[in-house]
């Protein structure tokens, strides 16, 4: 996935795309809100997550490829545009889906699953340095590895052992089948809380992967997709270290400190020096562990186990659909708002973004409340 995303804001920079980035990153937040909810559901009550999984891998490596052939070939921007979208509908379900496969095989998911998601991270670092090891970095040969790479992942999920299918609920509703009962969760004031707290802290992330690479070019640093990844060196080390501060931390104080990593890394960013701007990069996966991880382990602990894969799917709905649409689109109007006949005005546009996460924080920290942690209904 890495070897898509991270390098997708050069490659259209470099077959002169650049008009449609905004609404490019943007199809992954319109896909949150169809595809994780309906998959997710369906991996509740009709068929195997593994199946589920093994079908959106073949059609995102399709997809992909098609995408990347557009880009290549130099077809319409709106026709590169629909093949994005393609691939962002069938990637979007696989991260909550793979999830709930992962978190039903643990049986101290606090403990396990930090070091287990630490995994995907070193596969997405792999990914970047693959790139640049490629010199792919605004290059389409690295949208042809990532459709590579999915097929790889479609062999082994013939690998994964089977979770047990879900018996059928019987008849079902319109909103049923749609998965939309997952809503009821929200009903739970700390579930609440939680879910708008990630939707508003994507809103700002959105901003990170598809702007920080063009400022370190405009650094003078090479490789950008290779130096994105010492945010994923620290994510590793903060899964690593994740299941020690969920045993004696609360989760009040975990998130929040999630929350405080994600505005000082923007606030670094500001300061638009080679140093702080690395230094900024390397607190993104602090940020990304402390508030994302967590609140999916939070999920997988507080709701019943007929309901965590809409759990998760409604996570990847408020943070993938209502975070990135309205972040990508909300970035880059405020990029273009910062651009100046000199260049960007990268302390103002990094500055606004460090500003809107401290605004999220103080709305977590009085609205969270930490109630009702053992209470466990069929919404919880």
């Amino acid at each position: 996935m890495s070897m898509w995303f991270v390098p997708l804001s050069t490659v259209l920079d470099a077959h002169g795309l650049h008009g449609i980035k905004p609404f490019a990153f943007a199809t992954s937040g319109v896909a949150a809100f169809v595809s994780p909810l309906f998959f997710g559901a369906m991996a509740d009550r009709h068929a195997s997550p593994v199946k589920v999984l093994r079908g959106l891998a073949l059609a995102t490596a399709a997809a992909m490829a098609l995408a990347t052939t557009a880009i290549r070939l130099g077809w319409s921007p709106w026709l590169v545009l629909a093949f994005i979208q393609l691939h962002a509908l069938c990637s979007s379900p696989t991260w909550s889906i793979a999830s709930t496969i992962v978190l039903s095989r643990l049986r101290d998911a606090k403990r396990e699953f930090g070091p287990i998601r630490a995994m995907a991270t070193l596969g997405w670092m792999g990914g970047c340095w693959l790139v640049s090891a490629l010199n792919a970095d605004a290059s389409t040969r690295a949208g042809y590895n990532g459709a590579v790479t999915w097929l790889v992942v479609v062999a082994f999920t013939f690998l994964l052992p089977e979770v047990e299918a879900p018996n059928s609920a019987g008849h079902l509703t319109l909103a049923q089948r749609l998965g939309l009962d997952a809503l009821a969760l929200l009903k739970n004031p700390d579930h609440r809380v939680v879910f708008i707290t990630a939707a508003l802290f994507n809103i700002p992330l959105a901003a990170f992967y598809p702007y920080t690479p063009p400022h370190l070019t405009a650094l003078g640093l090479t490789h950008p997709a290779a130096w994105m990844t010492l945010g994923q060196v620290t994510e590793v080390l903060a899964m690593l270290f994740l299941a020690r501060l969920l045993t004696n931390w609360r989760l009040k104080w975990i998130l929040a400190t999630g929350l405080a990593c994600g505005c000082l890394r923007y606030a670094l960013c500001a300061l638009d020096g080679k140093t702080w701007i690395l230094l900024g990069i390397s607190l993104h996966g602090c940020s990304f562990t402390l508030v994302f991880i967590t609140a999916q382990i939070y999920l997988d602990e507080r709701i019943d186990p007929a309901w965590r894969a809409r759990a998760q799917a409604l996570m990847s709905l408020v943070t993938g659909g209502v975070g990135n649409l309205v972040g990508y689109l909300g970035s880059g109007w405020w990029f273009a708002a910062n651009a100046r006949p000199s260049g960007e005005d990268w302390p103002r546009f990094w500055g606004g973004l460090a500003l809107s996460v401290a605004v999220v924080m103080a709305y977590f920290l009085s609205a969270y409340r930490g109630r009702g942690s053992a209470t466990r209904d069929a919404t919880e």
